[in-house]
């Protein structure tokens, strides 16, 4: 198995000893590859500016960060002449830049979806007219709605465009987005797909079956969920569709020329690039990639569908645990999972697996408020006007470096925390040790 970077560092436990960390917090960011930090170390002694200079350095790194594109079109199976790659901090700067540019009046019909991360809907929110394909009572995707809502007689002469995450940061299901392309392309509309939970789980490709009617559009993913954790990422495009537009953020790189009265806006990926780039997040982001195709996909598949039912199953056989989604069926899952423990609350639940046992997970809402409610068992029609965040639940999301060990100890400790008392608060001392993360947004990622 790979090596991890930072496994080995010991962190404060609530005993006052410093012990060993587990991350089960993989959805939210992964730690990177001992050699893609090797990797970022070794090229930042040519670091140089891109593509504005004749200094060997700067001449360095203009290539490797322009080799980088091809990297990433092979590696997620893109066609050179129909699709282009430009660079982002992470999938939210991605999506928001092709929201700006695709979506810019209400002539245009956004179809995002009940399961999607707020990343993938409220950039759309604003721009362009919105309808939603609902999930069904397990929290799948219904793929019929997409249909029923593209042939709507109110939407015939609008653009149209379909978001939908490839797998979801709540309960791991990995969507059909081929599938779904297909409905949309049948309906005269693009698909925008956002693979910021599919590519350090599984093996994705632009290119559909078969043909070019399930190909996909527009991609977005970011480094930092697939071992490269320095605020890299990018978007796999259409050429034609992006050099048909212009996104709404402006600056150097993205140019031709400019006069005193007049802008010549340069192509794609440069339109999308304003600003400096980020190297090393890029460098990182290709090494990662080519570490995860060393490794190869059956092997991580095999390796979280073991880890996931293994922790399913002890956790099922826990009274006073509450599972949630289809976890009888988890072959179309990445190595997601969450659950609640009855009469406590998420925040307290994440406090005693990181204080007691130094596990690291996620709780509340993972910024998909619609999807959770919907969990959590209220209705559509429930929903309309609510603003209070839901309570949510506890995720435990897997990583290619995480054992048998690992999930033993995770459900060993909820068992713990169950028998100690179902509604006993959270100690005073994780209390004191959590003061400062409070502070913090609980529901990213």
């Amino acid at each position: 198995m790979v090596e991890m970077y930072g496994l080995d560092a010991w962190v404060a436990h609530i005993s006052g000893l410093m012990m060993p960390a587990v991350n089960l917090d993989n959805a939210a960011t992964t730690p990177p590859f001992i050699d893609v930090v090797a990797q970022i170390g070794r090229q930042m002694q040519y670091y140089g500016s891109i593509g504005r200079g004749m200094g060997q350095k700067s001449q360095h790194s203009s290539v490797v960060y322009e080799e980088g594109r091809k990297a990433i079109l092979d590696f997620v199976n893109a066609d050179y002449d129909d699709y282009t790659v430009f660079y982002t901090n992470n999938t939210t700067d991605g999506i928001n830049k092709l929201a700006s540019a695709l979506a810019n009046d209400r002539d245009v019909l956004v179809v995002s979806t009940r399961m999607e991360h707020h990343a993938n809907d409220l950039p759309w929110r604003g721009r362009a007219h919105m309808a939603y394909a609902e999930v069904d009572a397990d929290g799948r995707l219904i793929l019929e709605d997409f249909a029923r809502i593209l042939r709507r007689r109110e939407y015939r002469h609008m653009t149209k465009y379909v978001t939908v995450t490839a797998a979801s940061n709540v309960t791991g299901y990995v969507n059909d987005v081929h599938a779904i392309a297909g409905i949309a392309h049948r309906h005269g509309a693009k698909i925008i797909v956002d693979g910021a939970q599919i590519m350090a789980h599984r093996q994705f490709s632009m290119g559909g079956r078969p043909g070019k009617d399930e190909d996909i559009d527009f991609f977005a993913f970011s480094a930092h969920k697939m071992y490269s954790p320095f605020g890299g990422g990018a978007v796999v495009g259409r050429k034609d569709l992006l050099n048909a537009h212009v996104p709404q953020f402006c600056g150097g790189g993205m140019v031709v020329s400019v006069s005193d009265d007049a802008v010549v806006y340069a192509e794609a990926p440069d339109l999308y690039e304003a600003g400096s780039p980020n190297v090393p997040g890029v460098v990182g982001m290709i090494k990662a990639m080519e570490i995860l195709n060393e490794v190869g996909f059956d092997n991580i598949i095999e390796h979280e569908q073991k880890l996931l039912r293994r922790a399913l199953d002890g956790l099922s056989k826990i009274d006073g645990v509450v599972l949630y989604g289809d976890n009888a069926n988890i072959a179309d899952r990445v190595g997601i999972l969450i659950f609640n423990i009855k009469g406590q609350q998420p925040v307290d639940v994440a406090s005693e697996l990181a204080s007691h046992a130094n596990i690291a997970v996620r709780h509340a809402a993972f910024c998909a408020h619609p999807y959770v409610r919907r969990l959590e068992g209220k209705a559509p029609h429930e929903l309309s006007g609510m603003i209070e965040a839901p309570t949510g639940m506890v995720r435990a999301s897997l990583g290619i470096y995480n054992t048998e060990a690992d999930v033993d100890l995770f459900v060993r400790t909820v068992a713990e925390i169950v028998g100690a008392s179902c509604a006993r608060p959270m100690s005073a001392a994780a209390r004191r040790l959590y003061k400062e993360q409070s502070k913090i947004p609980n529901d990213r990622a």
